[in-house]
């Protein structure tokens, strides 16, 4: 599959829906994405979607786990009001500031339904709420139906997701929804295409998980049942932006940010970032005194614990619908990530269990 393909197809993605718990869309675009690849693809009992890629040589050989999450944020609906306006609640990381006066859909049994999102003009709030974010308690979803024909299609519980096409900007940066983290999909997609023009010694289990935005559901169960010798997580970080901050933020097609700390193995990071510097390929380092709040930190301590790295996309706008990257960076993951995968053999799984000097 080739770079245009792959991003056509994360236009596609960041279209779809799949809020946690209902990403069984994307998991079903994803199998025929896979295909090329390989025929071994499964989905656990969870709902990740597992896609085995064997590599080259004698069993057994050494496995490394790539871990993107294919969820979104989103919204549930919670109570169909007089007028048959609709009251939601979020799933995930929503910021009530970016809802208001967005369009929306209602994913029902039966039928998806275009709605808006309202709040009480400026002209009828008190002193008190003027120059005030509404709440999202305070929203009300309008699908423009009568209240009996929405009592009658929608449920308490329909998923709710916010309806946007994805947007081509300058210097080849695109915009939309969920690219949080669909941009890390496309990246280990451009990873695998990468992978078919080396001779790669390892088995590569591309696994795109669940409920990241939820709890980070799915990689820790994906990861016991696997046991793989190596894991690295792809996610994305913080663009950089005016009133961003400037130690923390990384700036788009600056290449892809490794991430540095007691969650990531020390020599999986090196290895990344050596990597990065055979290729002459410009990154930046990320820092993390912890829990690195991505999937990295439960597969780490999955089952005997799990060797693990993580490596970043920088991403403007995060949890909006107008997310914004740089394809360029997607590329430079996949490819970084490829080039390291090659590099790893039996020889240097074993070195993982010693520790790295400064």
């Amino acid at each position: 599959m080739s770079s245009g393909n792959i991003r056509e197809t994360m236009k596609q993605l960041i279209s779809d829906w799949g809020i946690s718990g209902y990403e069984h869309g994307i998991a079903e675009r994803l199998k025929h994405v896979l295909k090329p690849y390989t025929t071994d693809i499964q989905v656990d009992k969870v709902g990740n979607l597992i896609a085995r890629v064997p590599g080259l040589g004698p069993e057994p050989r050494p496995t490394v786990m790539l871990a993107a999450h294919m969820d979104e944020i989103g919204l549930l609906v919670t109570k169909i009001e007089p007028g048959g306006f609709l009251r939601v609640v979020n799933v995930g990381g929503v910021d009530a500031r970016t809802q208001v006066a967005q369009e929306a859909v209602v994913h029902a049994k039966d039928g998806e339904y275009i709605g808006i999102f309202g709040t009480k003009p400026p002209h009828l709030t008190s002193p008190s709420e003027r120059g005030k974010a509404a709440p999202l308690e305070d929203l009300f979803l309008d699908i423009g139906m009568p209240e009996d024909m929405v009592r009658s299609l929608v449920r308490i519980g329909d998923p709710v997701t916010i309806r946007r096409t994805p947007l081509e900007l300058q210097n080849d940066r695109i915009s939309g929804k969920s690219l949080d983290n669909r941009a890390s999909i496309a990246a280990v997609l451009e990873c695998l295409t990468e992978m078919q023009r080396l001779k790669v010694g390892t088995d590569v289990l591309a696994v795109f998980t669940v409920q990241e935005e939820r709890g980070r559901n799915g990689a820790g169960p994906a990861a016991y049942g696997l046991q793989p010798d190596i894991a690295i997580a792809i996610d994305v970080t913080f663009g950089d932006m005016p009133g961003g901050p400037v130690d923390a933020s990384f700036p788009l097609d600056g290449g892809p940010a490794i991430c540095v700390g007691p969650n990531l193995h020390r020599k999986i990071t090196a290895g990344l970032e050596r990597t990065a510097k055979d290729l002459n390929m410009h990154y930046e380092r990320e820092i993390t005194q912890g829990d690195s709040g991505t999937d990295a930190y439960p597969i780490q301590i999955s089952r005997g614990s799990i060797p693990t790295g993580l490596v970043s996309i920088p991403l403007r706008y995060m949890h909006t619908s107008v997310e914004t990257v740089c394809y360029r960076d997607i590329e430079r993951t996949g490819k970084l990530l490829a080039h390291y995968i090659a590099g790893v053999d039996r020889t240097y799984v074993e070195g993982l269990s010693c520790y790295l000097k400064n």
